[in-house]
């Protein structure tokens, strides 16, 4: 229990924006060789994406809203797998998950550094956000660690 709250601490919707919004909004363009002493260097590469629905395996991809309930395609190794977005709050604190359609298990989107977040399998902390909150819009989201669906 103590590693998943190393991985997926409590953040605040400044953060929670800043780790899945403002990474994914440089997501259209190929990442950038790391330089010298950069500490993203050390990342393995996206093994999927996280991406508004209906795009398909292959298709351009679109951003989506960071909400309860908000449909959201992972994609990975040229497959589409439909799924949504759970958000849960405490207090002013937000977490978002990925539950794929049909499917009992959620993953934390956990930050996993510039531009990209870790799908961890995880039950939901908090109370479900069914108010729209925090209703960011997101660029597709690259994904860091690939659950096997």
């Amino acid at each position: 229990m103590r590693v998943i709250r190393k991985l997926i601490p409590a953040v605040s919707i400044a953060r929670l924006c800043c780790c899945v919004c403002v990474g994914a909004l440089s997501m259209a363009v190929t990442p950038a060789r790391a330089e010298a002493g950069d500490s993203s260097a050390a990342l393995p590469p996206p093994c999927g994406e996280l991406v508004g629905p209906g795009a398909g395996a292959n298709g351009p991809h679109s951003g989506f809203e960071l909400r309860d309930g908000e449909p959201v395609d992972f994609v990975s190794g040229g497959r589409a797998t439909p799924g949504r977005l759970l958000v849960f709050h405490d207090g002013p604190m937000f977490r978002a998950y990925w539950q794929p359609e049909g499917s009992p298990e959620k993953y934390a989107l956990a930050n996993a550094g510039p531009h990209s977040v870790r799908l961890i399998s995880t039950p939901p902390q908090g109370i479900p956000a069914r108010d729209g909150k925090p209703g960011v819009r997101t660029q597709p989201v690259l994904v860091l660690s690939c659950p096997t669906l």
